[in-house]
């Protein structure tokens, strides 16, 4: 049975660290940690994360290669993005959430969580 591939964006990992999300986070990437999930990783998340807290970059670290999927950008997920915001599928939101959808669904993510 192939692993469920799962999506999440920069938001996800800074919430390891708030005690509004930690409850559901947590666990997440300890079942991250245990291989449970291929986790999508996108250039979007990688460049976001350049900005974060050191302890939020370094939950990146102790991601397993094997159990992780590196996503570049591509024009198809750009124009895919631009198409959202210009068709207000998402309403009120940036570029990047738009990218991290569309990458998401090109890649056919199993689950995606903003």
């Amino acid at each position: 049975m192939r692993k469920q591939r799962l999506y999440i964006d920069t938001s996800v990992f800074g919430g390891y660290f708030d005690d509004e999300f930690s409850e559901f986070t947590v666990p997440l990437f300890e079942r991250l940690y245990n291989g449970e999930f291929i986790l999508l990783f996108s250039t979007v998340t990688q460049d976001e994360l350049e900005n974060a807290p050191e302890k939020v970059r370094n939950l990146v670290t102790r991601l397993k290669a094997e159990n992780t999927e590196y996503l570049d950008a591509t024009d198809e997920s750009v124009e895919l993005a631009s198409e959202y915001i210009s068709e207000k599928v998402v309403g009120q939101t940036s570029f990047a959430d738009c990218l991290h959808i569309a990458l998401a669904t090109i890649i056919k993510a199993d689950y995606l969580e903003l």
